[in-house]
């Protein structure tokens, strides 16, 4: 249990009476000065177990972080929160560089902030080790480790640097994703004991997963928005110009819409970001150069035009909506044909045929990922290493109450197929012999003369591929890794083979409302309206004045005095006095 100095400072700086699961015990380590890592959901208020530490601490926590261009926002809002924070990264002067330096030196800022290509430098270090650092951050610590979705070659020299600080601080790394080889890993180089990490689970209780499938994705995407037309959302695709086609669609039928990509200047970019966390334009179309280290809390959806590379990403980038705890959806739109555009990167790619072979295989589990019929909450957690979980009851799967047909039969043809071929093929070989497919490179390996040539004639190559891709999601069939992977038959295929096991499967979804919590009632739009015009008269974004969920509190609570504010959840004393006056006009005149 947290002490008492801690959550007295979570209660007045953040305005919150008790600690989400973890954040006490990661707290209560970093106080005795334990190393830690603490691997929670996006969402789940890792920056709270250092930030909180770094307030009680006399002297200052030095946060490495990945992202340059977010840095200011994160130390704006700290600021606006009465915590001194400051940032230095290339965007600022060598003459500022000492300024802010010389006011971590006077006590006057309790969290500094550093890009991890800045601890490179040796001038930089000495002028470091000036300073009292009791606590080093490793935010998204995930990049440290060759195994992790976004290796950081620049994260490497951690290890080192935090050795050759004379102060000897406590270290903190944090992620939301990282599998059990990734967190070893990370262990590993920080110096992190096995007993020291702090693992909440991965599951995200608001947040509904969904996978559609071979449906026109901008049919789906243009409904779903239309129903959906009051959220705030991001969607994802793997290309520029995908990320240009899509917004310029979206712009033509008139949805609020900006977009973010590593092609446009870094002016454009940063007013285009700008834009979507002041919600002027909610809706976000990106690559994956946008999301890491963006705290907007009331998005609502995050949609993915098409597939990423592996689940680690997946996940984190779907873990963007609902940061509120609110309820919030993560939809995969997959095609097949998108998973060329995949392996077009990963072969373009500069890194060797042991990397290029691990990438091939995160792919071929996100390919499983869309095509499972198990529970998709259950699906990622297992990947994680979390097992033993139940069915969440709100993904598509979970959701699909379409009938199940028996296609055991099906099932028996292509499995009694790759046994004749003895496993030494993959899925579109396969395809092309079920279907009977006439071409020469089947004729030269005398697949024509197989039993199971021509079997399932009577249905497509791309229906076979689909119940291909079905039967291995599920665990009948078994990739290998790398490329080109061939498929074999697991225990669980044999068994029905032998006709021991009957397989079924569910045989277009359409878009619906979001699950998001109704926001139409005229008090929310007022307090929504009146955050707003504050947001935009003080220059920051509106959740950082108080999040949609605090809001919806204020709604159902009605506080009338200022001491019923502080009970409202994420009204600490500093917003009280900030910005309580008003919203407390607004409430008061509802309840008259």
């Amino acid at each position: 249990m947290a002490n008492a100095a801690a959550l007295q400072v979570l209660k007045e700086k953040f305005g919150y009476d008790s600690f989400r699961p973890g954040q006490d015990q990661v707290i209560d380590r970093i106080m005795a000065g334990e190393n830690t890592l603490a691997v929670m959901p996006t969402g789940g208020g890792k920056s709270l177990c250092y930030q909180i530490p770094a307030l009680l601490f006399d002297g200052i926590t030095v946060v490495v972080s990945p992202l340059i261009a977010l840095m200011k926002d994160q130390v704006d809002a700290l600021n606006d929160n009465g915590i001194p924070a400051t940032f230095i990264n290339s965007t600022i002067s060598y003459q500022d560089i000492n300024y802010r330096l010389d006011l971590c030196a006077q006590g006057q800022v309790k969290l500094l902030y550093v890009a991890p290509e800045r601890l490179d430098n040796e001038n930089f270090l000495y002028q470091l080790n000036q300073l009292p650092i009791d606590l080093v951050a490793v935010d998204e610590a995930h990049c440290i480790s060759h195994w992790g979705h976004d290796f950081r070659p620049s994260y490497l020299n951690l290890q080192s640097v935090v050795q050759q600080l004379q102060s000897d601080p406590t270290i903190i790394a944090l992620t939301a994703t990282a599998t059990e080889r990734v967190a070893q890993d990370i262990c590993d180089r920080l110096q992190i004991p096995r007993t020291g990490m702090v693992n909440t689970g991965f599951e995200r209780p608001n947040l509904s997963f969904k996978v559609i499938r071979d449906q026109d994705k901008d049919t789906y995407l243009l409904e779903y928005l239309k129903l959906n037309r009051d959220q705030s959302g991001i969607i994802y695709a793997s290309t520029r110009k995908e990320v240009d086609r899509l917004t310029n669609l979206l712009d033509h039928k008139h949805f609020p819409v900006t977009k973010y990509h590593a092609g446009m200047s870094e002016q454009e970019r940063n007013a285009n970001q700008e834009d979507f966390l002041f919600d002027r334009k909610p809706i976000m179309v990106a690559t994956n150069a946008f999301g890491m280290g963006i705290d907007k809390s009331n998005v609502r959806f995050v949609i993915h035009d098409q597939v990423p590379g592996d689940l680690e990403s997946y996940y984190q980038e779907a873990g963007r909506a609902g940061r509120d705890g609110l309820p919030s959806e993560a939809i995969l739109l997959f095609k097949p044909q998108d998973m060329q555009i995949r392996h077009f990167f990963i072969d373009q790619s500069e890194g060797d045929d042991e990397y290029k072979a691990r990438e091939y295989s995160k792919l071929q589990t996100m390919q499983q990922y869309a095509n499972t019929g198990d529970c998709l909450q259950q699906f990622i957690l297992r990947y994680f290493g979390q097992t033993g979980t139940s069915p969440c009851g709100r993904c598509s799967n979970c959701l699909d109450d379409r009938e199940y047909a028996d296609v055991t039969v099906d099932a028996q043809k292509v499995l009694s197929c790759v046994v004749r071929m003895h496993a030494r093929f993959g899925k579109v070989i396969i395809a092309q012999v079920l279907s009977g497919s006439n071409n020469e490179k089947l004729r030269s390996y005398h697949l024509t003369d197989l039993s199971t040539y021509g079997i399932m004639a009577s249905q497509s190559q791309k229906q076979i591929s689909s119940f291909i891709d079905f039967l291995t999601a599920d665990g009948y069939l078994a990739p290998t890794d790398g490329q080109f992977p061939t498929l074999g038959i697991t225990e669980k295929g044999a068994d029905v083979l032998k006709g021991k096991t009957k397989v079924q499967r569910k045989m277009a979804a359409k878009a619906k409302k979001s699950i998001a919590v109704e926001i139409d009632n005229d008090l929310f739009q007022k307090l929504r309206k009146l955050r707003m015009d504050i947001a935009e008269e003080k220059k920051v974004p509106p959740y950082v004045i108080f999040s949609d969920q605090t809001l919806k509190e204020m709604c159902s609570e009605l506080p009338q005095t200022r001491v019923d504010m502080l009970r409202v959840r994420g009204v600490g004393q500093n917003k009280l006095d900030k910005y309580g006056e008003p919203f407390l006009k607004v409430l008061q005149e509802a309840k008259a």
